[in-house]
């Protein structure tokens, strides 16, 4: 049942029909919408404009059709153009005409910009709740291997020696960051819709605070155009979204890099990898390269969404139909790739020996040796000249540092003391570290203490 008809003289076409109908996706705001339409029923009939038996039947028939479709003992009626007409339909069959009266001072523009605003406010608290379960987990493995020393890398190339607990705090602070934008967008969007009609408001004597109040929004959309116009909540999601898969993307390619057997420095899992089905020894970080793959899918949605908007005159457009199925898919990716990151983590076996096997012969703590030298009072540029043409000595020998002696060091600068010999060693360069915020022990046990912190006041 259509909830238009009146002004057409003839039926609507069927492939039009099916084009214009949304309800194979927007279905999934059932919930919502009949949320919403119970405290808007309340409403009705606590300003009069209803009588009071008429808005307690209505909200006793949403009520009982709600807990029906939420066992399976109800279904939304398959050939409804929206769920907005599918549960006026089926309230109909169960209450009469009366439930004709539901729509009254409101519009479907209105209707489903509240609807999607009322499911966003929950989705998002549940991607917080799970991103605090992997922050969570990441502080867990960084305390666990608080110590373990791993090369540093910038370019790509081993850079200096870091904790393991450093580095992977580094995704704490950065997925920190991704529940920030994600309350800001929770905070700009928690403004009540309902009541803005079509677009111009609505002439009957309505109360938007009782039902900001009902559905627990923290605010009303001050302007009618706006409410129904703009999806700039949506938007915002999506662009937080795409953030967090970002950062989730940054961390699974470290992770199938460290998997792989050139570094072996984690070993993930059977139940969260994959084999081949032509070589038997194949063990696939799948779940990783997924992640990975999926962050495109997720800044697609935020594109579909600009795009979307980018041309939209005031008010309401058919075109905004389309906002709900990227919005959904981003929600949906996002949420499921950070529960999988915290599973794929909470177990992964890293390998201490395979980290430090790595820095042996790296020159990773030449920095050190230029620092030792400058200690002594040679200006630091001349110490990297120093150090430098050391290395290049070594590579010619085949050696590392970790090989050389004092003799050695003293041949090639005689400023050079036994300081400098402590100064290679990886944990040693690691603990001289000691800023805040820098990679030392101490440092990093501070930074974990203010992790757990940020948890707790989440």
């Amino acid at each position: 049942m259509a909830l238009w008809g009146g002004r057409f003289a003839t039926e609507t076409d069927s492939l039009v029909w099916q084009f214009n109908q949304s309800l194979p996706f927007d279905r999934r705001l059932w919930r919502e919408d009949i949320t919403g339409s119970i405290a808007h029923a309340k409403m009705l009939a606590r300003q009069g404009i209803i009588a009071e038996a008429e808005g307690q039947v209505l909200v006793a028939g949403l009520e009982g059709l709600r807990d029906d479709l939420g066992s399976g003992a109800a279904f939304l009626p398959e050939e409804a153009e929206d769920i907005h007409s599918a549960v006026e339909q089926m309230l109909r069959e169960r209450v009469g005409s009366v439930a004709g009266k539901l729509h009254t001072a409101r519009s479907r523009n209105d209707q489903i910009a509240t609807d999607i605003r009322l499911w966003l406010k929950g989705n998002i608290g549940e991607l917080r709740g799970q991103l605090a379960t992997l922050r969570t987990t990441l502080v867990a493995l960084a305390e666990r291997h608080h110590g373990v020393v791993l090369p540093g890398r910038t370019h790509h190339q081993h850079a200096q020696p870091v904790l393991l607990s450093h580095h992977l705090l580094a995704y704490f602070w950065m997925l920190s960051r991704d529940d920030g934008r994600l309350a800001d967008c929770l905070g700009r969007g928690d403004a009540l819709p309902l009541g803005a009609g079509a677009l111009a408001g609505t002439p009957f004597p309505i109360d938007r605070e009782f039902v900001r109040q009902e559905l627990g929004f923290a605010a009303i959309c001050e302007n009618s155009m706006d409410a129904v116009a703009d999806r700039d909540f949506a938007v915002e999601f999506c662009a937080a979204a795409s953030l967090l898969m970002l950062h989730l993307s940054r961390l699974a390619e470290e992770i199938v890099l460290w998997s792989a057997p050139e570094f072996g420095f984690v070993e993930l899992s059977d139940a969260v990898t994959t084999g081949s089905s032509i070589m038997p020894q194949k063990k696939n970080p799948d779940v990783a390269e997924l992640i990975r793959g999926k962050t495109g899918r997720v800044y697609g949605d935020l594109t579909t969404l600009l795009t979307l908007m980018k041309g939209l005159v005031l008010a309401y457009n058919k075109d905004m139909q389309e906002d709900k199925e990227p919005l959904f898919d981003a929600a949906d990716t996002a949420s499921l790739c950070v529960r999988l990151m915290a599973r794929m983590l909470e177990d992964a076996a890293f390998r201490p020996e395979r980290m430090a096997a790595a820095m042996r012969g790296d020159f990773s703590t030449a920095t050190e040796l230029a620092d030792a030298l400058a200690a002594t009072g040679v200006p630091f540029r001349e110490a990297h000249e120093v150090v430098g043409a050391l290395v290049r000595d070594c590579i010619e020998r085949g050696v590392g540092l970790e090989d050389l002696t004092l003799e050695d060091l003293q041949r090639a600068d005689p400023r050079f003391t036994a300081a400098a010999l402590e100064a290679i060693l990886p944990e040693a360069s690691a603990a001289a570290r000691a800023s805040r915020g820098g990679t030392a022990p101490a440092a990093v046990a501070e930074q974990i203490r203010r992790a757990r912190s940020v948890l707790g006041a989440v």
